[in-house]
């Protein structure tokens, strides 16, 4: 594995680069400056929402990509380089098929804010960790002034199992990724990280060969295709452990900072 000719990595939020206490470790940063020295360009690519992302990376804003809801909005160095949202007629149908699924919670993902309905504590203190601006409707019947990025559909006994099989025959048409343990993310059919990182790597010159890109879970998988150095964690999902061209340690062990730091190794 000749780690010298990356010139672009690409990294997952939650899972990945972040701990399962949601946190960034004080070495990455400290790999950063070093990346920045050497022109390395770095892309966070997350389900989240771009403020939340934003938080996490708060130091270093300024000097990397944001793909923001699972590649339908993108922030470069601090401007938008594009969002691509849902039309209004296909949230209020998706809403009234997400109403008919037992146990499920219900999460517009909007440009300026995330939206859902008020009365319930336990998914309030779940939803507001993936997005830091949030606001609370008594219900959907007349829809926020926004432009709605995804809808995101949470189970708090699994979305693999107790969500997708309800939406997996629109596959065809549209996105509908199981983006964690339980989360089903329903977008436009070319909202995914995928054409994101495709778009910014046309944007910089750099091509998959150039490309190191880590991620965990299914919504990650068209990004890691794009990327010669594919790297699942660990505690990846199975699918991605099966399309990734290398593995390494869990989230909670550094495995993003171990595999940056044989880069460094090469400077």
């Amino acid at each position: 594995m000749n780690l010298s000719e990356v010139k672009l990595i690409v990294s997952d939020m939650d899972g990945t680069l972040l701990n399962s206490e949601h946190n960034v470790s004080n070495l990455f940063f400290e790999q950063f400056e070093i990346l920045k020295a050497n022109n390395v360009k770095f892309v966070a690519a997350s389900g989240r929402q771009y403020y939340s992302i934003l938080q996490k990376l708060d130091s270093i804003k300024e000097h990397i990509t944001i793909v923001a809801e699972n590649g339908a909005y993108v922030v470069e160095n601090g401007k938008e380089l594009f969002a691509n949202g849902l039309k209004l007629k296909d949230v209020t149908s998706f809403i009234k098929l997400a109403e008919q699924i037992p146990g499920v919670y219900i999460v517009l993902a909007g440009k300026k804010s995330a939206y859902f309905l008020d009365g319930n504590v336990a998914l309030e203190n779940i939803v507001k960790e993936y997005y830091s601006e949030y606001k609370l409707l008594s219900n959907f019947d007349v829809l926020p002034e926004d432009d709605i990025l995804k809808i995101a559909l949470h189970h708090p006994d699994g979305s693999e199992e107790n969500v997708y099989p309800y939406l997996k025959h629109l596959s065809g048409d549209w996105q509908i990724k199981v983006s964690g343990e339980f989360w089903v993310d329903i977008a436009l059919n070319t909202n995914h990280k995928g054409n994101a990182l495709e778009r910014i790597q046309q944007e910089l010159g750099i091509s998959d060969d150039e490309t190191m890109a880590f991620g965990d879970y299914q919504n990650d998988v068209e990004m890691l295709k794009k990327a010669k150095y594919s790297f699942a964690m660990e505690n990846a999902h199975p699918d991605v452990k099966e399309i990734a061209n290398y593995q390494t340690l869990s989230n909670d062990h550094l495995g993003v900072e171990t595999v940056i730091n044989k880069l460094i190794e090469g400077f």
